[in-house]
């Protein structure tokens, strides 16, 4: 799902662009999931997405997964570099803790998908997914 391989250095790109391809990454991921297990009403989805994607949802996956030590030690500093990183601006809807806790989450993923590492994405997404149903129950 690539045009082009990327030619730039990972460990230096700026952790705004990670988290900018990894909220892409998750959408595509939740979309799936969602569709394959028979949701297809166009609001339903949207609905049932957004307890996987918002900035709460995603703060809580990454909360749990650093506490279940889940995470590698490039993961976590890929992770910490989303998490620090200045944005200019923050959604009204959340706090600034939450926002970067997701942001730092999303850059993970950017850098997994920007990787090619599509079997560890494959897993930290079934796991999320399990966060989110569990949480749900």
């Amino acid at each position: 799902m690539k045009l082009i391989d990327a030619s730039i250095d990972l460990k230096q790109l700026n952790a705004l662009a990670l988290a900018y391809m990894g909220d892409s990454v998750l959408d595509m991921y939740v979309r799936y999931y969602l569709i394959a297990k028979g949701n297809v009403r166009p609001h339903r989805l949207h609905v049932e997405a957004t307890k996987y994607v918002s900035a709460k949802a995603q703060a809580f996956i990454i909360g749990k997964m650093l506490e279940e030590e889940f995470l590698t030690d490039d993961e976590i500093a890929v992770f910490k570099r989303g998490r620090n990183a200045k944005s200019g601006s923050i959604p009204k809807n959340t706090d600034l803790n939450t926002y970067r806790y997701s942001t730092g989450f999303e850059a993970m993923l950017g850098y997994h998908y920007f990787q090619g590492a599509q079997e560890r994405l494959d897993e930290i997404m079934k796991r999320a997914v399990w966060i989110v149903e569990e949480r749900r129950k």
